[in-house]
């Protein structure tokens, strides 16, 4: 199995147009992702790799039935109006790959799909990919190099870090493991889909044997998934890793949401957290796959 997308997925792809749109399209097509059309304002009726474009998500959900997830190649200062086009046409999972997305776009975008039931991905996000079944946003780059190192398993792999996203994984299956389903939260100040949303979907997940998080200083998503945790709504073994974590305070990390201030967000009050709910904390990323084979292998024996 997978979260958020798999073989049966129907996407659509809104920018299709543009070179990213139409670049990325052409690499979920090849990695057997249902894209089943394309919304580009003002270009419809054209093709794009033999998908059919139109100028609005109404139209192309009129045509072709209900679509399950959209991806938006569009400038930052055109997001909101994509993502709202896709919302109230009744997509349920928009993966947002733009940054620099105004911060106010941001929060009444992500507003709007919570009261409507929707999942965003992003702003920032490089995307997902549910090994062997589909592909939605630039994870994965292109189909050689998502089959060699996308490879299937147990561990579900959840990220900050777009890059190390794709490092995790191949260290996974590296060493023997491979994953269900891997994404990249986004980089921006203000994402939608959170660890503490991700982490249930993965706990209901049954090929879903652990998880790892791959974080960072700044925001409190981690202590969030600690919670969850807490709360007893993710059973299964997390591993995690935080990026950053011998920065001063106030000191800017990677990306915009990576700034600690006034003892929130620190590295020392993440790990805390993750380890006070039974979370193994390395403290290094080669450190991850080694320790979640154990942690596995451990687990068959009993």
């Amino acid at each position: 199995m997978a979260i958020l997308i798999d073989e049966n997925t129907t996407a659509l792809v809104q920018g299709i147009t543009g070179r990213e749109g139409s670049v990325r399209t052409r690499f979920m097509l090849d990695y057997g992702t249902k894209v089943m059309c394309g919304v580009t304002p003002g270009r419809g009726g054209g093709e794009v790799w033999g998908v059919p474009v139109y100028d609005s998500v109404a139209e192309a959900i009129k045509a072709h039935g209900q679509i399950n997830a959209s991806v938006t190649f569009v400038p930052g200062p055109q997001v909101k109006s994509a993502v709202i086009d896709a919302i109230e046409a009744g997509v349920k999972f928009i993966v947002v790959p733009a940054e620099r997305v105004p911060l106010y776009d941001s929060l009444e975008m992500i507003a709007l799909a919570r009261k409507k039931g929707t999942y965003i991905l992003g702003p920032g996000s490089l995307g997902l990919l549910s090994a062997g079944k589909a592909a939605m946003g630039w994870l994965g780059g292109s189909e050689e190099f998502a089959r060699e190192i996308f490879k299937f398993g147990p561990v579900g792999v959840m990220s900050r870090s777009g890059g190390q996203t794709s490092t995790v994984t191949w260290s996974l299956v590296g060493s023997g493991l491979g994953v269900t389903t891997a994404m990249h939260v986004g980089a921006e100040p203000i994402v939608g889909l959170s660890f503490a949303e991700i982490l249930p979907l993965f706990e209901e997940d049954k090929e879903t044997k652990a998880v790892v998080l791959f974080g960072e200083i700044g925001t409190v998503a981690e202590e969030e998934a600690a919670e969850v945790i807490r709360e007893g709504r993710f059973t299964k073994p997390l591993v995690a890793y935080i990026a950053g974590r011998n920065l001063p305070s106030g000191m800017r990390f990677s990306h915009a949401s990576a700034i600690i201030e006034r003892g929130r967000g620190t590295a020392e009050s993440k790990v805390k957290a993750l380890e006070s709910v039974g979370a193994c904390v390395v403290d290094r990323p080669q450190e991850i796959a080694t320790t979640l084979s154990k942690i596995l292998k451990g687990s068959e024996k009993k």
